[in-house]
């Protein structure tokens, strides 16, 4: 499989879906720092990156329901 992705509107639940992967590796990166070297700076990072998830997973639940409606 060759790195080519098709590309998709910022309306496409397949943005939100990869914008979800995205903050995950931020939030694995962000573990694997803190875990190496605890600083109360990771751990503000940590709790923004979470607060995106859950504006994400909201966004995403909402797309969900647009579609099968």
């Amino acid at each position: 499989m060759s790195g080519y992705s098709h590309p998709s509107r910022e309306d496409d639940p397949v943005h939100t879906v990869r914008t979800i992967g995205r903050v995950a590796q931020m939030l694995i990166e962000l573990r694997d720092e803190y875990v190496k070297r605890p600083r109360p700076d990771l751990l503000v990072q940590i709790d923004k990156r979470l607060s995106d998830l859950d504006a994400l997973h909201d966004e995403l639940r909402q797309r969900a329901a647009g579609d099968l409606g």
